[in-house]
């Protein structure tokens, strides 16, 4: 059987609790949409596929609860993160506010070559707005990072930033991807994709079933 991509990299969703991280998720791994909301509990993961630069790419693209209780848990997967995605609702001001406190709790436990985008979501809600585009635009250029507004809803700009981010990690590994071609680097988190998703699906259940 044909080998099903050529590298892993791992994806962290952060952000309080109904700025609609799963939602994204949902609607980039499988199209859908649901409205009603369900908070996470501890954490949750889906995997893509992606081609980039005739590279496939593989993501595995964990969910995390925005809840105070499950961050101690939580702040664990972001030692393992290449990409992590800032999550805020337009609607929400209070949401906006602590992206500072999420982009701080980065800076401490998250590698230092990982990459960061910043998502406004629910585009959508316009009348609803608390946070003007200008100020997502300039908290991002503060941070250094590249700044998406999106629509879990209507599809808006969630392939796009799901595929800018995974380029971003590409290009802050290129130097490892030079040899990519040529042999398997255990460092990028390259392997076999049943004994991963397995792995992933027994902790991320394990979790749930403590966590409950």
């Amino acid at each position: 059987m044909a080998k099903q991509y050529d590298v892993l990299f791992r994806l962290l969703l952060l952000g309080d609790s109904g700025v609609g991280k799963t939602c994204l998720l949902c609607r980039f791994t499988d199209n859908e949409f649901h409205s009603s909301h369900i908070s996470t509990i501890g954490v949750d993961f889906k995997m893509k596929t992606l081609e980039i630069d005739g590279i496939k790419v593989r993501i595995q693209i964990w969910d995390t609860a925005g809840q105070e209780r499950y961050q101690t848990i939580t702040k664990q997967y972001y030692r393992r993160a290449q990409g992590i995605f800032l999550v805020y609702d337009i609607t929400s001001e209070r949401s906006f506010q602590h992206i500072m406190k999420w982009a701080s709790d980065v800076d401490e436990y998250a590698p230092d070559k990982v990459q960061k985008i910043l998502i406004g979501n629910k585009s959508d809600e316009e009348q609803k707005r608390q946070v003007p585009k200008m100020h997502g635009d300039k908290l991002a250029k503060t941070y250094g990072m590249d700044f998406f507004e999106t629509s879990a809803c209507t599809n808006y700009n969630i392939k796009e930033s799901f595929t800018r981010l995974t380029e971003l990690v590409l290009q802050a590994n290129r130097k490892e991807l030079d040899g990519l071609r040529v042999s398997i680097n255990e460092d990028l988190g390259i392997a076999d994709l049943e004994d991963e998703e397995d792995q992933c699906e027994s902790a991320a259940n394990t979790q749930k079933a403590c966590w409950c």
